[in-house]
C-alpha cells in the first residue's frame, strides 16, 4: 500500500512540473506575440505620437533616418533601440521619412556634433 500512494505522488509531482512548464511556456509565447504585435503597430516607425490638446500639433518621437540613406530615393529610419530618435513638436501629419525630415536631418548631419561640455 505504501508503494503505491508513492508512486501516486510521485506521478502528482510529475504532473504538476509539467503545467508548471507549460504555464511557462504559454507566457512566453504570449509575450513574445505581444512583441511582434507591437513592432506591427508601429509600422510607420512612430514611436509615441501625443496631440497636444485643442490643436493640431502633436508631439512625437520617431527613429532618426540612416545616414547612409539621406540621399537615396528610398531612406529607412534606424532602429529604435540605438537611441538616436526625433523628438519632434509640429503637425500631426508629420511623415518620419517625409522630405522636410529629410532636409532637417541632412543638414543637421552636415554640422559636427559638440561634445559633451560638462565633463572634466
Amino acid at each position: 500500500m505504501a508503494l503505491a500512494i508513492s508512486l501516486v505522488m510521485t506521478e502528482r509531482k510529475e504532473v504538476k512540473h509539467m503545467k508548471i512548464a507549460t504555464s511557462f511556456l504559454a507566457a512566453l509565447l504570449f509575450t513574445g506575440t505581444l512583441g511582434a504585435f507591437n513592432n506591427a503597430m508601429a509600422k510607420d516607425g512612430i514611436l509615441s505620437k501625443n496631440q497636444l490638446t485643442g490643436t493640431s500639433y502633436c508631439h512625437e518621437k520617431f527613429p532618426a533616418i540612416r545616414q547612409s540613406t539621406l540621399g537615396n530615393e528610398d531612406p529607412s529610419l534606424k532602429d529604435s533601440s540605438t537611441g538616436d530618435v526625433i523628438d519632434f513638436y509640429g503637425p500631426c501629419d508629420e511623415n518620419p521619412l517625409g522630405q522636410d525630415q529629410i532636409q532637417t536631418q541632412t543638414h543637421q548631419s552636415s554640422y559636427p556634433v559638440e561634445a559633451d561640455q560638462t565633463s572634466p
